[in-house]
């Protein structure tokens, strides 16, 4: 069948620009590119035999309009998390307190002490915002911090190994997301890679084998943040390592990803390493990121030993990696509340929703179900699934949870999916056996009122 009598009754950009409804907004800077964009929609939708007749001038002026509303919405804005997974990196990682909130308006309204000593009166470091907090709260001799734990990690290798050789453990030379892979930080790092052991075992002995006095720059030990090994396999200890590197006169640098600044057992989750343990372990350097379970700002944050963290600071990568005056500002607000463990717990979003309770959860679910109430067509009930924390923690763990399913007989659950990722406020959930689901482990209570507001006009059509 020919869609050319359709196609000739598709208005032209000018016409259509000339309905009484687009004439106030003819100023509008980018009016031109809504209409074609809502007209080459129009042609594909022909094409594609989903339309029998071209709408009324009316309709469409009336859809360019809402197109161009549309394209002025910023791209980078804020979206209502129903996903469960606490530091989702495709939605912006850990969010932060509102002390760092408050932190970040304070700085960007007006000039700051970013690198001014207020009571000498002279030039100042941004490093001393946050060096004091840091090596209290795990214990090292010195800190610093640049833009993200990538960033840390290739200033190390280059400040401190010189173009030697670095040891790392097969089974560490891991690739998280956007194909960063240990070997090629090495390699722009100047560094060369020495392979040890086998991918589930690697012995102390092996670190030992591999020393050359003439060539060793350092041992790397990385947190395998994303995946685990498990079976029959097998790894020395950081004390291990530490004493290695310390016989040989030779830094031992840790990679830790997360961050994590505080037992979090108590709480019921295990198995991640804290930053604190490996300082005392006696690991000379320790890189790790400020965006993750620490909750903070993106962040590459650096403790240990003071003459090495001193090289780095001198290191010419060390400007190009610096961070900016807001994100100082909200991470030296994030670590304060450090100095408060219980209240950190409730004050940093990522840790209270990680550690909040299952009763919780089960309450919080209620009181959203019962904002969100079932329609004449439409139903929720709640379900136990399981969280993914994300981020590189916890790799392969999932926490139980309360979880809304969402019913409605008139839409699949991928066309419930998109109507709420499509609102004004994206609502991002997932979908499970045929169901569009919402987590409220990472829901404000705040967005209830919004997301039962699109519920209902949803289930309205």
């Amino acid at each position: 069948m020919s869609h050319q009598p359709l196609y000739r009754q598709i208005p032209k950009v000018d016409e259509l620009l000339s309905h009484p409804t687009l004439l106030p907004l003819a100023t509008m800077p980018r009016l031109t590119v809504a209409a074609r964009q809502v007209l080459d929609q129009l042609r594909a939708d022909i094409a594609e035999g989903t339309v029998q007749s071209v709408p009324s001038h009316h309709t469409l002026a009336n859809r360019v309009a809402k197109q161009l509303n549309e394209n002025q919405k910023p791209n980078l804005r804020r979206v209502i998390n129903g996903t469960g997974t606490i530091l989702h990196t495709n939605l912006g990682r850990a969010p932060l307190p509102q002390a760092a909130l408050d932190a970040i308006n304070d700085t960007a309204r007006g000039y700051s002490t970013l690198e001014y000593r207020v009571r000498e009166g002279t030039r100042g470091s941004r490093h001393s915002h946050v060096e004091e907090l840091l090596t209290a709260l795990t214990g090292a001799e010195a800190a610093m911090v640049v833009n993200n734990n990538a960033a840390a990690v290739l200033l190390a290798l280059s400040a401190l190994t010189n173009r030697r050789e670095v040891i790392v453990s097969r089974g560490e030379l891991v690739e998280i997301g956007g194909s960063f892979r240990v070997p090629d930080v090495l390699l722009q790092s100047n560094c060369h890679l020495v392979e040890v052991g086998t991918t589930n075992k690697t012995h102390a002995a092996d670190y030992v084998n591999a020393i050359d006095p003439e060539r060793t720059g350092a041992l790397l030990r990385v947190h395998t943040s994303n995946f685990k090994i498990v079976g029959f396999t097998s790894a020395p200890t950081l004390e291990e390592l530490a004493s290695i590197a310390k016989q040989h006169n030779i830094p031992l640098i840790e990679d830790l990803g997360s961050g994590c600044m505080m037992n979090l057992s108590p709480y019921g989750i295990h198995g991640q390493p804290v930053v604190r343990d490996s300082v005392k372990a006696g690991v000379d350097v320790i890189t790790f990121s400020g965006d993750k379970l620490l909750g903070g700002p993106q962040a590459g944050i650096l403790v240990g030993r003071a003459d090495l963290i001193a090289k780095m600071k001198a290191h010419p990568l060390a400007r190009a990696m610096r961070m900016d005056k807001l994100s100082l500002a909200a991470l030296e607000a994030t670590l304060r509340l450090y100095q408060d463990p219980k209240s950190a717990i409730q004050t940093i979003p990522t840790l209270h929703m990680l550690c909040i309770t299952g009763e919780a959860l089960e309450q919080k679910a209620k009181r959203l179900q019962s904002q969100l109430g079932d329609t004449a067509s439409g139903k929720v009930t709640i379900v136990t699934e399981q969280s993914q924390v994300g981020g590189g923690a916890l790799p392969g763990e999932t926490i139980p949870s309360a979880v809304l399913a969402l019913i409605l007989p008139t839409l699949s659950a991928d066309a419930l999916e998109r109507h709420f990722r499509l609102a004004d406020i994206p609502i991002i959930g997932r979908i499970a056996q045929d169901q569009f689901l919402l987590d409220v482990r990472t829901i404000e209570e705040a967005d209830f009122p919004l997301i039962a507001a699109r519920f209902q006009e949803v289930a309205a059509g």
